[in-house]
């Protein structure tokens, strides 16, 4: 068997470490998953806190019938509002609702704690770097 090279091991380890950290925020941020979690986030970060769901699903790198999955029971219990989109009646908006934003605050506080146990101090001066580094890679995957 050939040896792996430095770059598939790298990416395999980044694909094991998000799979890791998906787990562990699933079960740390008080009963929102970490996929629903990137959504609150996402609209709360949009023009009007809201977006369609094909760009919800762009944003978090999810299908859009994973997105339209997630978002049904989001709705039921009040995190997430679905509305008309005023440029086209044929598409859906997803509106971020008053539950939503108090469900995103406190997800944050718990992601910051979190994040400060996961990520040792002495790191933080690599974090920015390996920050655009991941984000370069994940749009370079896009292009492929």
């Amino acid at each position: 068997m050939s040896k792996t090279s430095p770059l598939v091991k790298f990416l395999i380890n980044l694909a094991k470490t998000q799979t890791i950290l998906n787990s562990r925020f699933d079960r740390g941020l008080g009963g929102l998953g970490f996929n629903e979690f990137l959504i609150l986030h996402s609209l709360s970060q949009a023009d009007n806190q809201t977006m369609r769901r094909v760009d919800i699903a762009d944003k978090i790198g999810m299908t859009a019938s994973g997105v339209t999955r997630l978002l049904l029971p989001m709705e039921k219990v009040h995190l997430i509002k679905s509305g008309p989109n005023e440029q086209d009646a044929r598409v859906r908006c997803v509106l971020l609702a008053s539950g939503g934003k108090q469900r995103l605050f406190e997800a944050l506080e718990r992601m910051e704690l979190l994040s400060e146990e996961i990520i040792m101090p002495n790191q933080l001066d690599k974090i920015s770097e390996l920050s655009d580094l991941v984000v370069e890679i994940g749009g370079r995957a896009l292009m492929v």
